[in-house]
């Protein structure tokens, strides 16, 4: 960000170019001069800020759902929040997790290529240890999974990805798929080691176990929309196609909407004493002839021009005349 220079500092560039302490050419000269910047190939920017910034405004939405999800599930105190979403290299990704994790591997499609949801062994077994009947509390050391275990988890994360595609539903519809439950980082490698991927840490809190979530997609996954998480598409409205079942719902609903239709005979004003000594059989003179036809309105729009009339012993109204829309002001005068 560009420094804002305050107006002291000014006045003393100013005095110092005036008394020759400064010299303005060489001023340019270091404008000019080209500015070299350290760029590391090991660790590849392929994620802007803007991207950066919509993948957490996603996955904020996703550790939202989550927490909805596991305290349902586990029927206990969740808290899941977004702590850091940064982009690394896949093999520093690998380094940074415990020898002994549980790794989710999954694909989306139509995205093309795997992604991993990692959890902290403190957190996988006080979900395993709800599931099983316990108090959500982790064991002190950690055993690789047994079959019967293995299958909770499973069912367990699987339908984590149900919360993940609502999230993502503002970007694309994509329809995550568990394809294998790995506990060793090293027998998993779903990309190149220098590959550049996006790492979204969840702080997870079950009762009183803590632990991290993460989250890691490789930049060759989100490559093909990529331009979809910019600011643009977040903020530019862009019409849905409705189904056709959807345009025949809404029909269906507007045909049974119910509407007030109101025919006026015409309208008179009277005094409250007049209106306290209405009695039966006195008769009220209203401001229209007998002859000029009822204004009908539906709801607060006058709509048809008809005349007064019965069928079967009921007072009805007959529709003579349909008001469009540039003659209803002349009815109001």
């Amino acid at each position: 960000m560009v420094d804002v220079l305050s107006q002291n500092e000014i006045d003393a560039l100013l005095a110092a170019l005036s008394s020759g302490e400064m010299d303005a050419e060489d001023l340019k000269k270091e404008e000019i001069s080209r500015k070299v910047s350290v760029y590391d190939f090991k660790r590849a920017v392929r994620f802007s800020k803007d991207h950066i910034r919509s993948l957490t405004r996603i996955h904020e939405n996703f550790a939202r759902y989550l927490t909805t999800y596991f305290s349902a599930q586990l029927r206990t105190f969740v808290q899941i929040n977004v702590v850091d979403v940064e982009q690394l290299p896949y093999d520093e990704f690998i380094r940074s997790i415990p020898k002994m994790t549980i790794l989710n591997i999954f694909e989306a499609e139509p995205l093309e290529g795997r992604m991993v949801l990692e959890v902290h062994p403190n957190v996988a077994y006080a979900m395993l240890d709800r599931m099983l009947g316990g108090q959500g509390i982790a064991p002190s050391k950690i055993n690789n999974l047994t079959e019967i275990e293995t299958t909770v988890m499973e069912r367990i994360f699987a339908r984590t990805f149900d919360s993940l595609q609502e999230a993502w539903k503002t970007v694309i519809d994509i329809s995550p798929r568990l394809e294998a439950l790995e506990t060793n980082p090293q027998f998993m490698q779903i990309v190149s080691p220098n590959e550049t991927i996006a790492l979204i840490s969840f702080s997870t809190k079950i009762g009183d176990t803590t632990g991290m979530i993460n989250l890691c997609i490789p930049h060759v996954v989100l490559e093909p929309i990529m331009p979809r998480l910019s600011v643009h598409h977040w903020f530019v409205s862009q019409k849905k196609e409705r189904i056709p079942e959807e345009v025949e719902i809404l029909e269906q609903r507007v045909h049974k909407a119910k509407l007030p239709i109101v025919a006026e005979l015409g309208e008179t004003s009277i005094t409250v004493h007049e209106f306290l000594n209405l009695g039966l059989g006195d008769v009220l003179t209203l401001n229209k002839p007998v002859d000029e036809g009822l204004k009908i309105k539906v709801g607060e729009k006058l709509k048809f021009i008809g005349s007064p009339g019965s069928i079967r012993d009921k007072m009805a109204v007959q529709v003579e005349e349909i008001v469009s829309e540039g003659a209803e002001e002349d009815y109001d005068e």
